[in-house]
């Protein structure tokens, strides 16, 4: 077997590690992140949704419906209700009123 006299594990190719550790200690400052798109999207977020620190908490009211309103009272019923129900308010009439008639588990 022939050799050229190459070593193919010489230091030729290899960056000293001598160079490495000068280069280190001139840089001593590090660089620090700043997520620009981040801070728009929360800048973006506060002027949509506002300053949730200044807005009053919502204050229980009651209810629109009454309590002995029965699912056959809305469904016979022509008349409209005498101001709008809140989402959250139908849905919790609507399901406990499946609940009663073992409609929703």
């Amino acid at each position: 077997m022939e050799t050229n006299g190459t070593n193919h594990h010489s230091r030729e190719n290899r960056p000293s590690t001598g160079s490495n550790n000068a280069n280190r200690g001139q840089s001593t400052k590090e660089e620090v992140f700043v997520n620009q798109a981040q801070m728009t999207w929360r800048e973006v977020r506060r002027q949509w949704a506002g300053d949730q620190s200044q807005k009053s908490r919502r204050i229980a009211r009651e209810p629109i419906m009454s309590w002995t309103t029965t699912y056959e009272d809305l469904l016979c019923s022509t008349e409209r209700f005498q101001q709008p129900i809140p989402l959250a308010e139908m849905v919790d009439f609507l399901v406990d009123t499946w609940h009663e008639e073992g409609l929703y588990d």
